[in-house]
């Protein structure tokens, strides 16, 4: 199965307006996903929208968020469920500045329906992180069942590496994800033997699928990703030499 694991929608203030969810779901299966991970910045607010587009279109799905942590670093956080992200969200933003959006400086943040409609915008800024260390959202997540993976290790912004020098010794994360143009050559050997998964961060409708992990599974699940992750048995799609 083919899958992707870090997309995000409109309500992602770095993101396109066209990332709906049902455009999101629609550019999947034109790729030829198996599964898809909707991981908007610090909230899951449009997981119940890409839940039913996925359900309608036959679309495995996994519904999280990506959280930008105490460290600064990017993190990401899937379900099986929607109440589970939710119940995610719900906890990260009890850990966010109380702040207003500004949608001239960061961007809208719409929340919307499975059919496009606009619902609410979201009033925090999902472009700043939370005050829950790695660890902190580590046992949050698994305590909600959820996978918890290192984004894009090989960024010079927002990673592990980045702000902390190297992936934590403590276990936190169940696999980790190289970005897009990330040299296998030389981040596999710097990923401190976790399994490797790469993904889109796709934040247009072009990029959805550009690259994705593969795994002999017969099911789009929590479970059978971390037993994936536990045998070292994922496979990385080719990595772009640039966008």
């Amino acid at each position: 199965m083919k899958f992707d694991l870090h997309i995000h929608s409109c309500l992602s203030p770095c993101a396109n307006l066209e990332m709906s969810p049902s455009e999101i779901v629609r550019r999947a299966l034109e790729a030829g996903m198996g599964g898809i991970a909707l991981t908007d910045h610090q909230s899951a607010r449009n997981t119940p929208a890409i839940a039913e587009c996925a359900r309608r279109a036959g679309l495995k799905c996994l519904y999280g968020m990506e959280v930008c942590t105490a460290e600064e670093v990017h993190t990401l956080a899937l379900f099986d469920t929607v109440e589970q992200a939710l119940a995610m969200t719900d906890w990260v933003y009890a850990a966010m500045p109380k702040r207003v959006n500004d949608p001239d400086t960061f961007g809208d943040q719409p929340v919307v329906t499975w059919d496009d409609d606009i619902v609410e915008m979201e009033w925090r800024i999902l472009a700043m992180g939370c005050r829950k260390s790695i660890p902190e959202v580590s046992a949050k997540c698994h305590e909600l069942g959820g996978a918890y993976i290192a984004a894009h290790i090989d960024r010079t912004a927002f990673s592990v590496y980045s702000q902390l020098g190297g992936i934590p010794a403590d276990g936190a994360f169940d696999a980790v994800e190289l970005s897009r143009t990330a040299d296998e050559s030389i981040w596999l050997a710097k990923a401190g033997g976790y399994a490797v998964t790469r993904s889109s961060d796709a934040h247009n409708l072009d990029d959805v699928a550009k690259v994705w992990t593969e795994a002999d599974t017969g099911e789009f699940s929590v479970a059978a990703l971390k037993a994936a992750f536990a045998a070292r048995a994922t496979r990385l799609s080719p990595r772009l030499t640039k966008f």
